[in-house]
């Protein structure tokens, strides 16, 4: 027995030892969150110091790396805004060490001139939440979220600073979890400096409501998380950046900071006339580089996050934000109403000037575990002018096929003689706006018990006022139409609009959750709305006057009284009761929610149905017509959301949502509004409610040891009973006669990629594609001539997008390739001739390079390339080419010059186009987009207070360890060398 004993214990030892991976474990945690340190750069060293392997830690802050060999290593552990830490190891006779937590303390010295050390991953997954590392994307010293935002994967910022990641628009900001200039995505993106930010997550946040219920809503926003560095939470900080340029272009941004434990103070200021472009180091492949006109912009705004432990949270934004433009656009149409061709070509120049005030707050109180009182008041209060001045016309063929610019005079000549011509159309106008609005929030919350069961109680009010004013003249040619002595037709018509709004509303609203089986709750809601709008809209016409009438009189803001004096009776003798318009609508609602909530620990479920009973009563008198009518209706919304857990990094999500629209009651009315001649509206009191459903499947995943971030989605949407318009098209006119119909068989269909992975282990290499398909069914009606009955059209356009990108980074360099696809296929049923192919793509990349005395060079070049457009002067070749150069200064890089150039070699147009059911649109802008500018940037930043400045002196080596050779000069000259392997 002994030998049968002693020969089993022979033969499991060497398994045993075999089991034995000397593997180091242990986790990072952070000193004041205690929170797990996510994608911190782990290195193992030998005693000399010599580089032996490397790993990231996950998203709990855990790490685990095997030693190659029995032996003394030294473990050191970085992370940006860090003290770093070499902690000795000792590896004896093949077994395991579980290092435990490992403490990491803020690095108040570091964040002030802070440089990136290792290739750390760009995108992790947590849950439903994207996470991106920051400094895995680098930006220009000085320069803004957004260039830190468009190079995300997946990311786009356009034209009007809007904002969507994987597909989905960002509707709010936030900073470490608080709101932020809540209301205004544009403010955070346009003045935060990358220099303190972190990591940014990207998720899904539920409505207030749905926080303390734990059911879904339907009310999700995708929100921008930007978490500052770590250190940063006690201190002072001030960033300041004054540029000037050629062509009289100016940039100037001032930021302050200070934070406390419990407190956040921001203040913002920002003046600029570059449309905020931002800085031209990276990035490319965008068509008309986003620039919509001139626009000069000014704000001050101060934004405040303070909490009181766990029972009281606040937050709250002043700001306010002055605006001119100068915008030109030319624009080219093609209608799809008509079998024989409708085309329209237009140029209009429009000023305007707008001032507003906005202010949110957030309060919330928990006077005990059970209770959360939650309040949100709002303020706004704004005044917009505006000045159009325009020219268009109409033809019955593609006027780019006998002529070069169809607006000219000699041009509008020719196509007359021609027979082509349908109209021409001048017009002027001014406009003046003044709103104001209030709103509030209160909502109570109290868990009666600790198994899910709650009540929730909520009232919400809001009141808007407004006063609009605007002034038009427009003379009208119509060559198709004679008038009684055999000349083309005219007309003009001059009138000014006095209109003011009033509205209310209120709301309140029960809430009952009730636990049925484990981790299974039923959730009853009622919610009354009530709202109320009155407008008075008084009109003054003076129309047919003759061409010249208002000849002479140069439009200005509010310059009104240039042209009554013209006028031979005073403005009240020009009161058109027929053509003002009052109206009134009172709608009462009532919801009534009922909600199903299963909770497993690999999945979640919320399925439930919303029936929602309304009365509406609308009175209107208008053009002749007095309407008193009463309408109900009932709508009914089903809502089904699973979410599938693999992993806390790997997810799936389907979503489905039904819902019921009704028509507008202006739109059942049986009236004809002739007021504009060549846009005639009637209304359908025959309309149907409209029912769309839409279903996503989300699905995401993080593979850790590839670096490797996955994300698809597939969205689908079809409306049963759409309204659509009826256009009947009038040859002889060019006049359009719009009345609203139901119809079915719209739908759309889209789904998208991302796939983002390091190539090497050490993640110097880097490829990310994001692609995306579309496919659009959009269905109306076209009619010939008004005695032509109404056909229905199908115009079916699929879109195909693709951007893929490499590169390539180490301490000193970075290199990307990159090249994007947009092609867009379109089919008219009816209209053959209207059929599109286009393509835009583009391909370059982008280089820059860090000096060991600190000057970085950053450049980029790229071609883009159009093709299939009708105008051969859209089908074009740009090669774009824009260049940073800096320098910084004093202790810590505190000061930083650059300069830098775009569109180098001035070949950059603006220009875009949208399809539709209706028309295809081509659309140019005026622009000044080549041009330099000197970048002066300061940065002031005291944070950590004396004790952790002080803390920072200490040897940053336990007992026996060793400083690494690479660890000399933080804060200055190039950043380091070595990365993270």
């Amino acid at each position: 027995m002994k030998k049968l004993i002693l020969l089993s214990l022979m033969a499991v030892f060497p398994m045993l030892v075999c089991a034995q991976n000397r593997t180091i474990s242990g986790k990072l945690t952070d000193r004041d969150t205690k929170e797990g340190v996510i994608m911190a750069t782990v290195q193992m060293l030998k005693a000399d110091s010599t580089f032996v392997k490397g790993t990231l830690t996950n998203g709990s802050g855990e790490f685990s790396i095997a030693a190659p060999d029995n032996g003394k290593y030294l473990l050191r552990f970085t992370s940006v805004g860090y003290t770093s830490i070499v902690k000795p190891v000792v590896i004896s006779e093949n077994k395991d060490k579980d290092m435990g937590n490992i403490v990491f303390s803020a690095d108040a010295i570091m964040l002030k001139g802070a440089t990136v050390v290792g290739q750390a991953a760009k995108v992790t997954v947590q849950e439903d939440t994207f996470v991106y590392n920051a400094s895995a994307y680098r930006t220009p010293e000085g320069s803004v979220v957004e260039e830190l935002v468009k190079k995300l994967p997946g990311a786009q910022v356009d034209d009007d600073g809007k904002i969507t990641i994987n597909g989905k628009e960002v509707k709010k900001i936030l900073v470490d979890g608080k709101e932020f200039m809540t209301g205004d995505t544009k403010t955070a993106m346009k003045n935060l400096p990358t220099s303190i930010i972190d990591k940014i997550k990207t998720y899904e946040e539920k409505s207030d409501l749905a926080k303390v219920t734990g059911i879904d809503d339907g009310e999700e926003e995708t929100v921008l998380d930007f978490g500052i560095k770590k250190g940063m939470n006690k201190g002072y900080m001030a960033n300041a950046d004054a540029a000037i340029g050629t062509h009289g272009r100016y940039a100037e941004r001032l930021m302050g900071g200070y934070f406390k434990d419990n407190m956040k103070l921001m203040l913002f200021g920002n003046a600029n006339n570059t449309n905020d472009a931002g800085f031209p180091g990276g990035g490319g492949g965008r068509f008309g580089g986003g620039r919509q006109g001139l626009n000069a912009s000014k704000m001050l705004g101060v934004n405040m996050n303070y909490t009181q432990g766990k029972k009281f949270n606040m937050n709250g934004n002043v700001r306010w934000n002055h605006g001119n433009s100068d915008v030109r656009t030319a624009q080219s149409v093609e209608n799809f109403v008509s079998s024989a061709g409708s085309f329209s070509n237009s140029l209009n120049q429009r000023y305007t000037r707008d001032n507003s005030w906005n202010s949110s707050f957030r309060l919330e109180w928990k006077p005990d575990t059970m209770t959360n009182i939650l309040f949100r008041p709002t303020m706004s209060y704004s005044t917009s002018d505006g000045i159009t001045m325009g020219t268009s016309a109409s033809y019955n063929e593609d006027p780019y096929m006998y002529v070069d610019d169809p607006l000219s005079e000699e041009a509008i000549g020719e196509l007359a003689d021609r027979d082509l011509m349908v109209n021409t159309r001048k017009n002027r106008a001014i406009s003046y706006g003044n709103n104001k609005s209030l709103g509030a929030m209160l909502q109570y919350n109290r868990k009666l018990g600790s198994k899910g069961r709650n009540l929730t109680l909520r009232a919400d009010v809001k009141y808007k006022d407004a006063d609009n004013k605007d002034l038009s003249t427009t003379d009208v040619h119509l060559y198709q139409i004679m008038d009684k002595y055999g000349n083309d037709s005219t007309y003009q018509t001059n009138r000014y609009n006095y209109t003011p709004t009033t509205s209310t509303s209120y709301a309140v609203q029960a809430t009952y959750s009730e636990p049925i089986f484990k981790a299974m709750f039923l959730q009853f809601s009622y919610k009354f709305t009530y709202k109320y709008n009155k407008s008075d809209r008084s009109t003054y016409d003076f129309s047919n006057m003759g061409e010249d009438f208002f000849n002479g009189i140069s439009p200005e803001y509010r310059g009104w009284d240039g042209y009554f004096s013209r006028l031979d009776n005073p403005l009240e003798d020009y009161l058109d009761t027929k053509l003002s318009r009052f109206s009134e609508y009172t709608n009462y609602i009532h919801e009534m929610q009922m909600m199903l909530r299963v909770i497993r620990q690999k999945y979640r479920m919320n399925v439930g149905v919303m029936v929602q009973p309304q009365k509406t009563h609308f009175v209107q008198d208008y053009q002749g017509v007095q309407t008193d009518m009463t309408k109900n209706v009932v709508n009914v919304t089903p809502t089904f959301d699973f979410r599938y857990r693999f992993s806390k990094v790997h997810n799936l999500r389907i979503n489905y949502r039904g819902s019921t629209s009704q028509p507008s009651m202006s739109d059942l009315l049986d009236i004809t509004d002739d007021s504009d001649p060549l846009n005639i509206k009637k209304g359908n009191p025959g309309l149907k409610p409209s029912f769309t459903n839409m279903l996503r499947i989300n699905y995401n995943n993080y593979i850790q040891k590839h670096q490797r971030a996955i994300m698809a989605a597939l969205n689908y949407s079809n409306t049963r009973n759409s309204i659509s318009n009826m256009v009947t098209y009038d040859e002889k006119t060019g006049g359009r006669t719009t009345r609203p119909e139901n119809i079915n068989g719209n739908w759309n269909m889209s789904g998208m990629l991302m796939f983002n992975t390091a190539i090497d282990s050490a993640g110097y290499w880097n490829v990310n594609t994001f692609t995306s398909v579309g496919y659009n069914n959009y269905v109306g009606y076209l009619s010939i001539d008004k005695n032509a009955d109404s056909q229905k059209n199908t115009t079916r356009t699929t879109t195909m997008s693709e951007r893929l990108s490499g590169s390539y980074r180490n301490s000193w360099l970075e290199v990307e390739l990159d090249g994007t696809l947009n092609y867009t296929h379109t089919r008219n049923l009816l209209q053959s001739q209207s059929n599109l192919d286009t393509w835009q793509f583009s391909y370059g990349g982008s280089v820059t390079v860090y000096m060991p005395w600190g000057m970085s060079i950053a450049t980029n070049m790229h071609e883009n390339s159009r093709r299939g457009y009708n105008d051969n002067s859209m089908n074009t070749n740009e090669l774009i080419w824009n260049a940073q150069i800096s320098q910084p200064f004093l202790k810590g890089n505190a000061l930083n010059v650059s300069l830098q150039f775009y569109d180098i070699l001035h070949n950059q147009s603006n220009f875009s186009r949208t399809i539709n059911a209706m028309q295809r649109s081509d659309t140019q802008y005026n622009s000044i987009n080549s041009y330099a500018m000197l970048h002066v940037v300061y940065r002031l930043n005291l944070f950590g207070g004396k004790a952790s400045r002080n803390e920072k002196r200490r040897p940053e080596v336990e007992r026996g360890g060793m400083m690494p050779p690479s660890d000399r000069g933080l804060g200055g000259g190039r950043p380091q060398r070595g990365g993270m392997f």
